[in-house]
Order: structure tokens, then sequence, then C-alpha cells
């Protein structure tokens, strides 16, 4: 019986040794290809708070040396209802510590509180600055979506605040949806990271305010979640490349997975506006870690 067993060890032995290195192959499929930090909502403003924040958070992205920073969008307090004067003081402010404190590429994503002027009692639209101008002076893009691709992976910026009867609703414009038609039609090949400064996709957005409405329903407002979001789930459905959409916009943090694709909503570095922690999250910024295979791994870092 000795000598069986023995005999049908080494044939087991034997066997194995043919078989690939399973987890040699699942570490080779997991090799990370490059990490991102997506920064969001930083609401700089001249506040001892704001600006020691926003200087810290950067020199902390620094020392991480992440391949780039994506900028989520509402890099300043508020443009919507500044006047030029106190809108040019922000982005002064922004840009001063910026070129202070960081060495990194960044690659913009549009806010809505970036955009000059869309709630101010005075008609501003004949100066060129308003509205979205303005932070496409500052960012030096000719529209306020594009793309970009870096390695095997292809990240599509979206706009995703247009103006609504002086606020604003998160949608695509029928120019842009073409337009994100097109970029994925076109790159079928690579990975795609899509980024939105409102979610497409997210829990969080139920969350944002305490109360519901006065029959229970869940309160869920035009301007914390895409009202085009399933007509964006559509498109994506033709498109199994598309692994992974980032957002800031609710300061609040969300994991959701849905048909595939993980939807990330990633807080914001002011926090609570400079008040400290906003509903259970620190001030904070996200590390994005992009594999070979498609696969997204994130990490908060509350700086």
């Amino acid at each position: 019986m000795q000598r069986r067993k023995f005999l049908q060890n080494i044939s087991l032995l034997s066997a194995a040794a043919g078989l690939p290195a399973i987890g040699n192959a699942a570490t080779e499929k997991k090799k990370k290809k490059f990490t991102v930090a997506f920064i969001s909502d930083i609401h700089v403003k001249p506040l001892a708070a704001a600006e020691a924040g926003m200087t810290k958070a950067l020199q902390n992205v620094n020392s991480v040396q992440p391949a780039f920073i994506i900028n989520g969008g509402d890099c300043i307090m508020d443009a919507l209802v500044a006047d030029k004067e106190k809108t040019k003081t922000q982005w002064d402010l922004f840009n001063k510590i910026m070129q202070a404190e960081n060495k990194l590429p960044v690659k913009y994503c549009i806010g809505n509180h970036d955009i000059w002027g869309w709630q101010l009692k005075e008609d501003m639209k004949s100066d060129p600055l308003y509205g979205k101008g303005w932070w496409l002076q500052q960012t030096g893009y000719t529209k306020t979506y594009h793309s970009f691709t870096n390695d095997n992976w292809h990240f599509i910026v979206l706009d995703s605040v247009q103006e609504n009867n002086g606020g604003y609703i998160a949608l695509l414009d029928n120019e842009q949806f073409a337009w994100l038609e097109a970029e994925l039609e076109s790159n079928k090949e690579k990975f795609i990271c899509i980024i939105s400064h409102i979610p497409i996709m997210s829990f969080c957005s139920a969350m944002f305010f305490n109360d519901m409405l006065p029959n229970g329903d869940w309160k869920l407002s035009r301007a914390l979640l895409h009202t085009d979001a399933r007509k964006i789930k559509a498109l994506f459905k033709k498109y199994p490349n598309i692994k992974t959409c980032l957002s800031g916009h609710i300061h609040l943090q969300d994991e959701v997975e849905y048909l595939g694709i993980k939807y990330y909503c990633n807080g914001a570095v002011s926090g609570n506006w400079w008040s400290g922690v906003f509903q259970d999250f620190a001030p904070a910024y996200a590390l994005f870690d992009f594999f070979a295979d498609g696969s997204v791994e994130r990490k908060m870092v509350e700086y």
C-alpha cells in the first residue's frame, strides 16, 4: 500500500509540473501600468484653511509621484455668483498655489463652480470670459470636453454641467454625446476611463441631502446625478472595454459596480468646503492604479 501511494504521489507531482504557474500568471495579469491622482472639489478661496489645505494636498500628491493628476473640477470656491474681481482673485490664488506646489502634469475636468456668471443678476453674456470661457482660458483647452491616451488606457473627459434656467443640470448636450460615441467607436482596442465632474452612476448622490421629500421619497437633484444616465448606460453597453468612470462633485465617496463598469465618486479635497468633515468623509483625494488587464484599484488618501 505504501509503494502504491508513493507512485500515486509521484504521478500527481509530475502532472502538476506540466501545468502553467497559475500564481505567476495571475501576478503578470495584474501588472500595474501606472498610477493617477484624482483631486477634486478643491474650492480654494482667500482663507487660511483653504490655502493651507490645497498646499498640503498638492505636496502630498507630489510626494507620491503618480504619472499625472486628474483635476475633477471645482478648482475655486465659486464663480457662478461671483463678480469678475472676486472670480479673478480665486483663479489667481489657485494658479499661485499650483505653480508653487505642483510639478506633475494635470488634466482638467470642468466643474459647476468653475463657470462664471450663470447666476449673476447682472448680464455678463457679452464678456468673452462669461460662462465656461474663463475655465477654457485657465486650462488652455479649446473645448470643455477632451480625451487623451496613456499607455493602453484612453481617458475621455466630459462636461457634465449644462445651463438650466439660471442654474445647471447634469447631462451631455447632443453635440458632446455624438463626440463621445465617436471617441468610443475609434478606441475599441484600448481600455476606457470616463471622467465627469458630476457622477453618471452613484449611490452617494442620494445621500447628499439630510432630509427626504414630504412623502418619504428620496430627494435626488438633477444637479447631483446625470439626468441622462439611462441614455449613457445604453451607449456604454456597446463597449465592454469601458472599465471605470471617475467623478467628484458630491464631496462623498462611493464605489458602484454596474453592468461591468466601476463608478467611483471620490470625495473632496476641501471636505466640508474647508469646514472639516462632510457627512463622515474627511478632506481627501484618490489614488488609482491602472492595470494591464483593464482593472482599476482605488485608495483614498486623507492627506
